[in-house]
């Protein structure tokens, strides 16, 4: 079901203090909290005497201490008091999780910790660039399995007729697309011509009338993607061509960290290559995302429960060709990583 050597988001770095955070990850029950400098620090959140979260204690400097009976452990999981006992048993253990600070998000290592490399973390392309601005970053939980979501990010026809008020309009419904894979991922991506912009876009153009629009879907496994969406005036777009001056370009950063099967945290983020320094924008950006993600969410709860309970068989499409092949291949993935798991 899941691919755990990889880096998922735990959960936004302003989320995290000095008081325990309890997360689900991949199935896992997981307590996050801060030491004394700042550096995050992750654990399996169940105290191994009697089982009880660690969340329900206390931090007592660097360390995390069992509200049941003391047990305290320090950021790597080695127990270090164990009150009333002679001597702490050699057992008293809990696993540790590789966590790093990037994005303004905490990035979690779910498998083997001798593999977690900091440098494979999803780039953003723009950050830190002065010319471009950010529409800060949200969060929701969808009761639905994180594939369903992978399915919908591959998707770029879906938009006219989920989102026919902000992303998408009829220019939407017919254009051909193309399917790119990677061995990190798969792309799917069109150029639409000589069209009208979308609502959720129109606003903020540099040029009126009727433009050149791309859709640009990137989907890396396990479940992380980069969606582009490129504007310019009717004539001047197309790919391998240089960008127009007034070209409108945004990058929707988006991360999904599986809860287990059936439920999805989901994070998200846009850079936007104007208007850096404009609170205003970045609000009505943050407003209009979100409002368009939550028509993402009602959709893919009830395809989850529909697909749950089907009677009859679901049909795929000639539009479904990307995500298939995405799910195809991370099944692959997650077949040789369990068979080299379990190889003694």
């Amino acid at each position: 079901m899941f691919l755990r050597n990889a880096w998922y988001v735990a959960a936004w770095d302003h989320e995290l203090g000095r008081e325990p955070k309890a997360v689900r990850i991949l199935g896992d029950d997981i307590v996050l909290y801060r030491m004394t400098d700042g550096t995050p620090a992750a654990l399996e959140d169940a105290c191994p005497h009697r089982k009880l979260p660690l969340s329900m204690g206390r931090i007592r400097g660097d360390h995390i201490e069992c509200g049941y009976h003391g047990l305290t452990f320090d950021c790597s999981g080695r127990c270090t008091r164990a009150p009333g006992s002679d001597r702490i048993p050699r057992v008293a253990v809990v696993r540790a999780y590789p966590i790093v600070e990037r994005h303004g998000l905490l990035w979690i290592w779910m498998g083997d910790a001798g593999r977690a490399d900091p440098a494979t973390i999803f780039p953003v392309e723009h950050a830190g660039d002065p010319a471009w601005g950010i529409n800060q970053g949200d969060a929701m939980t969808l009761a639905c399995n994180y594939r369903y979501i992978t399915d919908n990010l591959l998707d770029p026809s879906h938009v006219s007729w989920v989102h026919q008020g902000s992303f998408g309009n009829a220019a939407c419904e017919d254009t051909p697309l193309e399917i790119t894979p990677a061995d990190n991922g798969v792309t799917v991506w069109r150029w639409m011509r000589d069209v009208e912009p979308a609502p959720f876009y129109a606003p903020f153009l540099k040029f009126s009338g009727r433009c050149d629009r791309k859709q640009q879907y990137e989907v890396r496994y396990p479940c992380h993607a980069l969606i582009k969406a490129i504007f310019t005036p009717a004539g001047s777009g197309g790919e391998g061509r240089p960008l127009h001056p007034d070209v409108f370009i945004m990058d929707s950063y988006n991360f999904m960290t599986p809860i287990d099967e059936n439920h999805t945290r989901y994070y998200w983020f846009q850079m936007r290559n104007f208007a850096p320094d404009d609170a205003d924008v970045s609000r009505r950006f943050a407003e209009s995302v979100r409002f368009a993600f939550s028509e993402d969410k009602a959709i893919l709860e009830a395809v989850h429960r529909g697909i749950a309970n089907e009677r009859t068989p679901h049909i795929d499409l000639k539009i479904d060709a990307g995500p298939l092949r995405f799910r195809r291949r991370l099944a692959q993935l997650i077949e040789t990583e369990s068979q080299t798991a379990a190889a003694p």
